[in-house]
């Protein structure tokens, strides 16, 4: 399936929070967030629109980076300081991320392969294992 990436990185976030999500929140057949976090190392706020599901009250992402060597930027922001906030349509929502457990990351990668098939070509791809994030509501 070709996908349409005209609406991508920057762009992706502003139209989403212009829009409550309207543009934005569903793209390719998948449905989109806005990640807040705090950079590492600048302390500055940084926005990621990132695929995700929902599994029991959490949402779940996935950082894949496209299946590069190294885990994403926000991935590592998140280790660093795992309070943040997500942009789901409407809603700014506090969460708490916590990286999935080998047993909770074999419960929802179906959830996220079947909103992104792309997701086990990266995973093939690297021979890092590809972190699931868990991101709980506070």
């Amino acid at each position: 399936m070709a996908h349409d990436f005209s609406l991508f990185g920057d762009e992706h976030v502003r139209q989403y929070e212009a829009t409550g999500g309207k543009v934005g929140h569903d793209w390719n057949g998948t449905s989109c967030l806005v990640l807040r976090t705090r950079g590492r190392k600048s302390g500055q706020v940084r926005k990621f629109p990132l695929i995700y599901s929902r599994h029991g009250g959490e949402y779940v992402i996935v950082a894949s980076k496209g299946g590069a060597p190294e885990d994403p930027g926000w991935y590592r922001n998140l280790l660093a300081h795992p309070d943040v906030e997500i942009q789901v349509r409407g809603d700014v929502i506090p969460v708490r991320a916590r990286t999935a457990t080998a047993a909770e990351k074999a419960k929802v990668w179906p959830l996220m392969t079947a909103q992104w098939p792309d997701y086990d070509t990266y995973q093939a791809r690297t021979p890092r294992e590809i972190p699931v994030v868990l991101l709980a509501p506070r």
